[in-house]
C-alpha cells in the first residue's frame, strides 16, 4: 500500500476531523469530476485476469491507522484497470445507463445523513419526501393518481414484493401457515411471457412456488406476449387443479425491449376473473421501458397500466439515478402491507396515520433513496427529462438505419425504445461444419457473431451485450447514457466496422 501522513484524528478515538473530511470531501470530489470529464478515454471493459485485483489487495486489514491518501492512491491504482465503466460513453451492452452528477450528489448527502427511514419516526423527512418523489414520478409517467408507491433496491425485489402481494390477496392463509404441508392448498401458477425477465422465475422461488409455478406464455412476430395463448394457458391449468394468482406484463423485455400488449392482456385478466370467481393479479415489469412514458411521443408504452394492480420502473437504469433505485408502484397498499407488517413492541409506535416503510416489504433498515431521485428530478425537470429520453431514442433509430443501410447487417427485432438487436451475416462466412439436424450457415454466422463481439468489446472503445433471438447469437446494442453524445456513438459504428472488416478472410 502507498504512505503518507497520518490523519490527526486517528490518534483519538473519534471520526476523521471535521477539517480532515473537508479537505478529503474535496479531494474525492475532484476525483468524481476528473473521473467522469475523462471516462470516455478509458477502456470501457475491465482490463483485468480473474483474481488478479485481488492478488493486489492485502490478505488481512490493517493493524494501524492509514492515511486516506493511500486509500485514494490504490483506489487509482489497484481497482480502476478493475472497472467496468457503466458511465462510459460507449457503455451500450445490458441496459445502457447514467449516474448523473444531482444523483451522485445525494447519495454523498444521503451517506453523510445515514438515517434509516425503517418508521415515520425514525426520519419523518426520510419517509415523506419518498413519498412525494414518488407520486411526482407517477405524474411523470401519466399513471393514475390513486397510485402509492416504495423505493427499493432493484426491480428484482420489487417483483417479488409484488407477487407476495398477489399471494397475500388470493386469501390462502400462507403469511401464517407457509406453503409446505397444506394438502387444502393447490397448486399456484404465475403467468408471464417466454420473452420476461428471469426475475419472475426468482421471485417464485423465493415465495416458495419452484420454477414450476410459473407458466411462459408464447409471444407474437413481435416477441410481445400472446393475450389469446394466455388465456388458454390459464383455462387449461385450471381444468388441471391449479389456481391462477397473478399475470406479469413486460414493458420493454431484456432481450429486445418489446412491449406487452397491456390493455388486451388487462382484458383477459377481466374475463378470466369474472369466470373464475377470484382475483388475479396484473402486475407491469417496466423496469427499462416505463420510463420511457416521461416522453409524450412515447406515453403509449404504459397503456392499461392504468388497469395493472402494481408496476414497477428503475430510476437507475433510465432516469439517470445512480444505481440502486427502485420504484415499486401499487394499487392496493392494505393487502401489501397485511402481507408483510410484523411490528415487535421494541418497534411499535404511536405516531397516528403516518407511513412506516418498513411494513411495505422484507427490509427493516432502509436508505434514504428517495433523496437522489428527488435531487436528479429537481435538477433537470420534466422538460429536461422528457428531451433526453426522446434523443436517445432517436439514437436507436440512428442504428437502425445503419444496420438496414448496411450490407453485411441484418436487424434481428424492431427496436421500439433504446435498444437494437443484430447479426452481421457476411456471404464470406464459410459454412460450419454439418451436424445433425442443424443449419451450418447459421451455425457460421453465430460463430462469426461471437468473434466479432469479442473483437469490439476486447478493443476497449465500446462494450456490447448480446442475446438469444430464435436460437441465433444476436449484437444488443443501448442507448440511454447522458454521455453517449451523437458523435460518440458514430465512433462507436466504426469500431463495429473496423472489427468486422477484420474478420474477413
Amino acid at each position: 500500500m502507498s504512505g503518507g501522513e497520518l490523519d490527526p484524528a486517528q490518534h483519538g478515538l473519534g471520526d476523521m476531523d471535521p477539517e480532515d473530511l473537508r479537505a478529503h470531501g474535496h479531494r474525492v470530489v475532484d476525483w468524481i469530476a476528473d473521473y467522469l470529464a475523462g471516462v470516455g478515454e478509458r477502456p470501457v471493459l475491465a482490463q483485468v485476469a480473474p483474481g488478479e485485483v485481488r492478488d493486489r489487495l492485502p490478505e488481512a486489514p490493517p493493524d494501524e491507522p492509514e492515511p486516506f491518501e493511500a486509500a485514494l492512491a490504490d483506489l487509482d491504482d489497484i481497482l480502476l484497470p478493475g472497472i467496468t465503466h457503466w458511465n462510459h460513453p460507449a457503455f451500450h451492452a445490458y441496459f445502457s445507463i447514467t449516474g448523473s452528477g444531482p444523483g451522485i450528489l445525494g447519495e454523498a448527502l444521503a451517506a453523510a445523513l445515514n438515517v434509516n427511514g425503517m418508521l415515520w419516526r425514525t426520519s419523518p423527512s426520510a419517509t415523506e419526501l419518498e413519498e412525494t418523489v414518488v407520486d411526482w414520478l407517477r405524474q411523470l409517467l401519466g399513471l393514475p393518481g390513486d397510485l402509492r408507491g416504495v423505493i427499493v433496491d432493484t426491480a428484482s425485489v420489487a417483483t417479488m414484493v409484488a407477487l407476495a402481494a398477489a399471494r397475500e390477496r388470493a386469501d390462502l392463509d400462507v403469511r401464517q401457515r407457509g406453503l409446505a404441508g397444506r394438502p387444502d392448498l393447490p397448486l399456484l401458477r404465475i403467468y408471464t411471457s417466454e420473452e420476461a425477465h428471469s426475475s419472475v422465475e426468482k421471485a417464485a422461488i423465493t415465495l416458495g412456488l419452484g420454477r414450476d409455478g410459473v407458466r411462459t406464455v408464447g409471444t407474437d412476430e413481435q416477441r410481445r406476449m400472446d393475450p389469446t395463448a394466455l388465456g388458454a394457458a390459464i383455462r387449461e391449468d385450471v381444468r388441471f387443479g391449479y389456481r391462477p394468482i397473478a399475470i406479469v406484463a413486460t414493458i420493454g423485455t431484456t432481450s429486445t425491449t418489446a412491449v406487452d400488449p397491456v390493455p388486451a392482456i388487462a382484458e383477459v385478466r377481466d374475463e378470466l376473473v369474472e369466470e373464475l370467481g377470484h382475483d388475479l393479479w396484473l402486475h407491469v415489469d417496466g423496469a427499462y421501458g416505463a420510463m420511457a412514458a416521461i416522453d409524450p411521443e412515447l406515453r403509449w408504452v404504459l397503456d392499461g397500466a392504468e388497469h395493472a394492480d402494481s408496476l414497477v420502473t428503475n430510476p437507475h437504469k433510465w432516469l439517470f439515478t445512480p444505481i440502486d433505485c427502485s420504484v415499486l408502484l401499487l394499487r392496493d397498499v392494505e393487502v401489501l402491507t397485511r402481507a408483510f407488517s410484523l411490528v415487535p413492541e421494541y418497534l411499535s409506535t404511536d405516531d397516528g396515520e403516518v407511513t412506516d416503510y418498513m411494513n411495505w416489504g422484507v427490509q427493516l433498515g432502509r436508505r434514504f433513496r428517495a433523496l437522489k431521485l428527488w435531487l436528479v428530478i429537481r435538477y433537470f425537470g420534466r422538460h429536461g427529462l422528457q428531451e433526453r429520453i426522446h434523443h436517445h431514442v432517436e439514437q436507436a433509430r440512428h442504428v437502425v438505419a445503419w444496420v438496414e443501410k448496411h450490407p453485411e447487417l441484418v436487424l434481428m427485432a424492431p427496436a421500439p425504445l433504446s435498444t437494437v438487436c443484430f447479426r452481421a451475416e457476411p456471404d464470406w462466412v464459410p459454412d460450419a461444419a454439418t451436424g445433425e439436424d442443424d443449419d451450418p450457415r447459421a451455425r457460421a454466422h453465430d460463430e462469426c457473431n461471437r468473434r466479432w463481439l469479442d473483437r469490439v468489446n476486447a478493443s476497449g472503445e465500446a462494450f456490447l451485450s448480446h442475446t438469444d433471438l430464435d436460437g441465433r447469437f444476436t449484437v444488443r446494442l443501448a442507448l440511454g447514457s447522458l454521455h453517449t453524445t451523437d458523435e460518440r456513438l458514430e465512433r462507436t459504428l466504426s469500431v463495429l466496422d473496423r472489427e468486422l472488416a477484420a474478420l474477413r478472410p
